[in-house]
C-alpha cells in the first residue's frame, strides 16, 4: 500500500484532500468495503457505480446511505444511459430503450419524459450524478462504441434530444454529464482498445460535433465528460481528456472567444482505457488531464481497489509540490466538485439516506421501477416495419435465431437482449439459438468451448435447427458484421419467409418477409418487437 502523504494544514481544505475530491474510483461488491468508507472519512468526493455493485433497489438503496452515513454530500456516479447501457438493470435489460431509439421517435417530450423517470429512479436509489447522455454525432455508421447510444446522425436531431434529455434528468435532481466532448461519433476505432483520431477541420468540429454540446450547456448541463480521442484540428499531440487546448481553450474558453463557456464540471471517460492508459499509464494521465482543466478522474471500470486510489491521490500531490501541477488549479477543481455535490444535496432536502423525496424503495429482488410505461411507449413508437408479399403471420412457436456479435466493453456482455424471451412469453413454445461465426469468436473475451463455424455454415446450422418452424432472425450491427451479412443472406434465400430483427443502427437495407428495426437492444425495444411480430398480418 502506498504510504500516507501528508500536506500543510491551511485555512483552505488541505493538498491531499483536494486531490482525493477530484477522484470518482469504483469497487468490487454490493457493500462498501472498509477502504472506501475510510477514504471517503478522509476527503474523497465520489464514488463510482457499475453493474457488478447493483442487485436490487433496495441493495442499492442501502449502498448509496452507507457511503452518505461517512459523507453526506458525496456524488454517486453511474453510468447508466438505458438502451444498451445500463448498470440499474443489467442483469435483465433496460426499461427505457436508447439514445438512437429516442432520436427515431424524435418527440423531446417524449425524451424529457424518459429521461426524467430514469432520473427519479436513479435518485429513489441514491444516485445523484449520472454519466448520460450520449451527445455524440453518430457520423461514421460503423462506429464501434458509440451507434444506436447516439441520438442520430443529424447534429439539429442530437442537440434537441440532447437538451431534453438533459432537462429531463436534471428535473428528478441528478446531474447530468454529456458525453464525450468533443464528439466521439467520427471514428471506427473503440477508445477502450486504442487512441481513435478524427480528423475533421475546425469549421466542421463547430457545425458538427459541437452542436449538441452546446444545446446541452444551454439547458443547463451541470457536467461535461471529456474523450479520450485524438482532434488533430484542436491538439496535433494530445487527446482530448489531456489538451489545455480542448478542455480550457474551447470547453471552458467564453462563447464571446469562440468557446462553449462552460462553468460546470469537467469528468474524464474512465482513465484505465487503453487510448490513456496504454500510452501514458493512469498516474500520469490523471495529473495531465488536471493541469489541461479536467476538474474530476473517472476511474474504477477495471481498476477498483484502494491502492490504485492512493497511487493517483500520491501522483497528485506529487504533481503539485513539483510545481507541475499549479495548486491554485487543484483548489479550482476539488472547488467544482463540492460545488457540484451542494447542488445534488440541495435537490434532495429532508430525504432519507439513499431514497428520493417522496419515494419508496423497492424491496429486496424486485425490479427497477415498473410504475411507469414511458419506456415501453418509446420502444414501440420507434419500431420501424418493413413488410414484404412474402411474409404470412405467425401462427405457432418460431425458432429465434439470434446472430451476436462481440459487445463493445461500454456494453458488456453479461446483459441479455433479443426477443426470444418476449415471444416466448407471447407463442409458448419457442425456441431460440446463439450463433456466432469463427471471425467474431475470436474477438470474445472468452474462447468458445468448440471451433466457431464460418459464415456459411451458421446458416446451415439455422436451417437445420429451425427445422418446419418459422425462423425470426435478430441481428445487431449487420452492416458491420460482415459473417452476419452473409449468414443471414443465405438463411432469408432459404426461407423467404424469415422474420428479421435488427436491434442495432438500421443502416442495412432491410431483408426477410418481415423487417423489423428496433434501434437499440434494450429489454423493452425486444418487448416492443416481439408484440409487432406477433400482432402483424
Amino acid at each position: 500500500m502506498t504510504a500516507a502523504v501528508t500536506g500543510t494544514d491551511t485555512p483552505a481544505p488541505s493538498l491531499v484532500r483536494d486531490a482525493l475530491t477530484v477522484l470518482q474510483p469504483g469497487f468490487e461488491g454490493t457493500e462498501a468495503p472498509e477502504w472506501l468508507l475510510r477514504q471517503l472519512a478522509e476527503g474523497l468526493g465520489a464514488v463510482a457505480l457499475f453493474a457488478r455493485n447493483i442487485e436490487s433497489p433496495a441493495q442499492l438503496a442501502a449502498l448509496t446511505a452507507q457511503l452518505r452515513a461517512v459523507r453526506p454530500d458525496v456524488l454517486v456516479a453511474a453510468d447508466e444511459e438505458g438502451g444498451d447501457v445500463t448498470r440499474l438493470e443489467a442483469r435483465g435489460g433496460s426499461s427505457f430503450p436508447g439514445n438512437l431509439a429516442l432520436g427515431a421517435v424524435d418527440d423531446v417530450k417524449l425524451t424529457r419524459a424518459v429521461a426524467a423517470e430514469l432520473g427519479r429512479r436513479l435518485a429513489e436509489c441514491g444516485v445523484n450524478l449520472n454519466w448520460a447522455p450520449s451527445a455524440d454525432v453518430n457520423s461514421d455508421p460503423d462506429n464501434p462504441v458509440i451507434g444506436v447510444r447516439s441520438f442520430g446522425a443529424d447534429p439539429d436531431l442530437v442537440a434537441r434530444n440532447t437538451a431534453a434529455y438533459v432537462e429531463g434528468l436534471q428535473s428528478a435532481g441528478v446531474a447530468a454529464c454529456v458525453k464525450h466532448f468533443p464528439g466521439h461519433g467520427d471514428t471506427a476505432v473503440d477508445s477502450h482498445h486504442d487512441m481513435p483520431r478524427i480528423d475533421v477541420d475546425v469549421a466542421t468540429l463547430h457545425s458538427r460535433e459541437l452542436v449538441p454540446f452546446r444545446a446541452a450547456l444551454a439547458a443547463g448541463s451541470k457536467v461535461v465528460m471529456s474523450a479520450h480521442i485524438l482532434v488533430p484540428a484542436l491538439d496535433p499531440e494530445l487527446p482530448a481528456t489531456l489538451s489545455p487546448a480542448a478542455l480550457t481553450g474551447l470547453l471552458r474558453a467564453p462563447r464571446e472567444r469562440g468557446g462553449l463557456g462552460h462553468g460546470g464540471l469537467i469528468v474524464t471517460d474512465g482513465m484505465e482505457m487503453q487510448a490513456i492508459a496504454a500510452t501514458y499509464g493512469i498516474e500520469r494521465g490523471t495529473v495531465l488531464a488536471l493541469v489541461a482543466g479536467a476538474d474530476a478522474i473517472c476511474v474504477g471500470g477495471g481498476l477498483a481497489d484502494e491502492e490504485t486510489v492512493l497511487a493517483l491521490r500520491d501522483a497528485i500531490v506529487a504533481a503539485v509540490e513539483s510545481g507541475e501541477l499549479p495548486r491554485e488549479r487543484l483548489a479550482d477543481a476539488a472547488e467544482r466538485v463540492r460545488d457540484l455535490a451542494a447542488w445534488a444535496a440541495a435537490q434532495r432536502p429532508g430525504a432519507a439516506e439513499g431514497t428520493a423525496p417522496g419515494s419508496t424503495a423497492a424491496a429486496p429482488g424486485e425490479a427497477f421501477g415498473t410504475a411507469s410505461e414511458v419506456g415501453l411507449e418509446a420502444a414501440r413508437r420507434a419500431l420501424r416495419i418493413t413488410r414484404t408479399d412474402a411474409f404470412a403471420p405467425l401462427e405457432s412457436a418460431p425458432y429465434v435465431a439470434a446472430f451476436t456479435p462481440v459487445a463493445n466493453i461500454a456494453v458488456g456482455e453479461d446483459t441479455p437482449w433479443g426477443v426470444a424471451a418476449e415471444l416466448e412469453r407471447l407463442l409458448p413454445g419457442t425456441e431460440t439459438g446463439t450463433y456466432r461465426a469463427a471471425e467474431e469468436a475470436e474477438a470474445a473475451p472468452e474462447a468458445p468451448e468448440a471451433p466457431a463455424p464460418e459464415a456459411p455454415e451458421v446458416a446451415a446450422q439455422v436451417l437445420a435447427a429451425a427445422g418446419e418452424r418459422r425462423i425470426v432472425a435478430v441481428v445487431r450491427d449487420v452492416h458491420r458484421h460482415a459473417w452476419m451479412s452473409e449468414a443471414l443472406a443465405g438463411v432469408v434465400a432459404a426461407r423467404p419467409d424469415t422474420v428479421v430483427v435488427e436491434m442495432g443502427v438500421p443502416q442495412a437495407p432491410p431483408a426477410g418477409a418481415l423487417h423489423l428495426a428496433t434501434h437499440g437492444a434494450a429489454r423493452v425495444c425486444g418487448e416492443a418487437a416481439a408484440e409487432a411480430i406477433v400482432s402483424a398480418r
